[in-house]
């Protein structure tokens, strides 16, 4: 696909925009390793930067390299992950340091492929990972990104469900040449979609690019289907992490009554607790005893 003809301004005013307005974030530093950026693109999945900073603070602190973290049990990781939520990112983060020290000698890849290959890590999180880090010239493709392109160049309001093949082919012909400046407009897209074109109460006003936004000059029209609030009380995701809560404020193994006390509706529990045996977050032990995997003696590391 060519390259838009005012792809050129587009870039330079949102680069200009995210000089002067981006937020300070630890993993964007000048000094920030490629394993920090990785640890705080897998941390920020579905989940604000507000609750991923303390967190992505302990990890970086106590395990600041892929060897350290390792060398911890995955029971470790997910202790430390604490109420993130979606804790198999942990687990997969563990196994990503430990293919990161066995294949790659201990330091995070520049290469998309050999990130795209590594535990858990699917075409975003390699991308960006690369550009980020690494400074190359790959289209970073996120929600926010989506949404803003989306909204400045057809005029929707909220991206499709699934990247199409054009979505994507047009997001790589609007990169720079330079690998740099492509990686800078890649964080700047991202950070104008996450503080001023949100999906809720985009900030029109505000945005830099308001002047060539199509969706703004229709009126800014509703397209898709309504979003639906997401549900937590009873939940099973709830139930998953109130066992959870318990097995990471044990420093060892923790007998099941502890567990039927937490959360004693009976089928559901046992259907999360089922999951997270499933999921390998949780390790059953002779006796009928729970733990997080490898932490089942007393107060692991």
């Amino acid at each position: 696909m060519d390259r838009p003809p005012d792809a050129a301004e587009i870039v330079e005013v949102v680069t200009d925009w995210y000089a002067a307005s981006a937020r300070d974030l630890p993993w964007r530093e000048p000094g920030a390793s490629a394993w920090s950026v990785l640890v705080s693109e897998v941390m920020l999945q579905q989940t604000p930067v507000a609750r991923v900073l303390p967190v992505w603070r302990e990890w970086c602190e106590r395990w600041p390299t892929p060897a350290a973290l390792a060398a911890a049990t995955p029971g470790d990781a997910v202790h430390a992950w604490g109420r993130l939520g979606y804790p198999r990112r942990a687990l997969r983060l563990h196994a990503a340091a430990r293919a990161v020290v066995e294949q790659h000698g201990g330091e995070v890849p520049a290469d998309h492929a050999a990130l795209r290959a590594l535990p858990g890590v699917g075409d975003y999180t390699a991308a960006a990972v690369a550009a980020f880090a690494h400074g190359g010239r790959h289209a970073v493709l996120d929600t926010n990104v989506r949404r803003v392109l989306g909204r400045v160049l057809d005029g929707v309001a909220a991206p499709r469900p699934a990247i199409t093949r054009a979505e994507r082919e047009r997001a790589e012909a609007l990169l720079p040449a330079d690998g740099r400046q492509a990686a800078r407009w890649s964080v700047g897209v991202m950070e104008l979609g996450a503080l001023v074109c949100t999906a809720r109460a985009p900030r029109c006003g505000d945005c830099p690019l308001a002047t060539r936004c199509r969706w703004l000059a229709a009126g800014r029209p509703e397209t898709g289907p309504p979003r639906r609030a997401q549900v937590w009380e009873g939940t099973d995701r709830q139930a998953r992490g109130t066992l959870l809560a318990v097995l990471r404020a044990a420093p060892g193994a923790v007998p099941r009554a502890r567990l039927e006390d937490a959360w004693p509706e009976e089928v559901q529990r046992e259907r999360a607790l089922a999951g997270l045996l499933h999921d390998g977050l949780v390790e059953e032990l002779p006796g009928g005893a729970y733990a997080l995997p490898g932490r089942w003696g007393a107060a692991a590391g």
